[in-house]
């Protein structure tokens, strides 16, 4: 090979090392996820004063415009369907590269999960590989969920997830996949889902756990709750830990039980909102879209509520005459009307007996 050859050769590869990135995110499928994470990258430098790490007990359950209507405090969810434990320290870093939060929360119902159960379907894992921007975050988020004995054989996929979408091509007729070459596309309702459905319990089914009694996470989850303490710890980051309401089972219970010591003794705060149904105000009858697993509209409200309560123990300011804040003006705007069309179509629902049917999605 001539100098001239190994120009063309050294230039292409730039060339296709440039393009292949910005054509990766527009390819990558659409939906809430990718709306949540491309949300996030479009948020301006050293805004976000709340980051919530975790699965889908974040991102229907709390509601951020609600909180910065409320509060002033500037909050945002980094959550996938079924997100594993071990993703969380890669999202701690990769949140730091553009902001500064003085509190970050992680909903732990995951830890109580067997590795093996959130590992068969590969969607869950892509949920949050897929929706990073390429990084050094984003290689060690890969290493650690996709094992290097995959069996099948699509490993290089994550890495470059173009292999995956490029099916997608289609979509690229959509001014809205062009508007992600950047992976940043403003979220307008700040990584919040509203949903009006609602699916009640029966009175028996109804959850009413009140154990002490411990039983240890799965050995991985543990180790990787220690090193995210540690984490933490050595870099002088503020944390809580929680666990959104939901229908519990005496044994997740006991498992909570088990975890909370683990936290405190690094100095961080535990909130089990399962001891808290009276105080949060929460109806299984009106408030939950999934038989207990996810709260709808009514149930993210009361929430959401709890996590201001949670907040506010924590000093963190008011945004709400600040410049550069005008997004969260827009979207607490926005949600207080699309709240009122949720909850009317919710009450709807309840008043004609329409109920859906769906098994909960951790």
């Amino acid at each position: 090979m001539n100098k001239k050859q190994a120009l063309r050769l050294v230039i292409f590869i730039l060339i296709f090392f440039a393009v292949l990135p910005p054509l990766t995110y527009a390819m990558r499928t659409n939906g809430q996820i990718k709306d949540i994470f491309t949300g996030f990258y479009a948020e301006k430098k050293d805004t976000i004063d709340v980051i919530l790490i975790g699965s889908s007990p974040v991102y229907p359950f709390y509601s951020c415009p609600e909180i910065y209507a409320d509060t002033g405090i500037s909050a945002y969810p980094l959550s996938s369907n079924v997100q594993r434990p071990a993703a969380a320290l890669p999202l701690v870093k990769e949140a730091l590269k553009t902001q500064s939060p003085k509190l970050f929360v992680f909903e732990m119902r995951m830890y109580t999960m067997e590795e093996g159960r959130m590992t068969e379907n590969a969607a869950y894992t892509r949920g949050v590989t897929d929706n990073l921007k390429y990084s050094a975050n984003r290689v060690e988020l890969i290493n650690r969920l996709v094992p290097m004995t995959d069996e099948s054989g699509d490993r290089y996929t994550y890495w470059f997830d173009i292999f995956k979408y490029h099916s997608n091509w289609r979509s690229l007729r959509l001014a809205d996949q062009w508007k992600c070459i950047f992976y940043e596309k403003e979220h307008p309702l700040k990584g919040f889902e509203l949903i009006s459905d609602v699916c009640p319990l029966k009175d028996e089914d109804i959850p009413s756990v009140n154990t002490e009694e411990t039983v240890p996470i799965p050995a991985k989850h543990e180790e990787t709750l220690r090193e995210l303490l540690e984490y933490l710890k050595s870099n002088d980051l503020n944390a809580l830990f929680i666990v959104s309401p939901y229908r519990e089972k005496e044994e997740e219970a006991a498992m909570i039980n088990y975890m909370r010591p683990i936290i405190t003794s690094y100095g961080y705060a535990f909130e089990d909102m399962n001891e808290s149904y009276d105080e949060i105000g929460l109806d299984f009858k009106t408030d939950y879209q999934d038989y207990g697993g996810h709260v709808n509209i009514n149930g993210a409200i009361k929430c959401t509520k709890y996590m201001e309560k949670l907040l506010s123990s924590y000093d963190l300011p008011d945004h709400r005459s600040s410049e550069g804040y005008a997004s969260w003006d827009s979207a607490a705007s926005l949600f207080a009307a699309e709240e009122a069309k949720a909850e009317d179509a919710l009450n709807a629902h309840i008043a004609n007996g329409e109920f859906v049917d769906i098994e909960p999605t951790w």
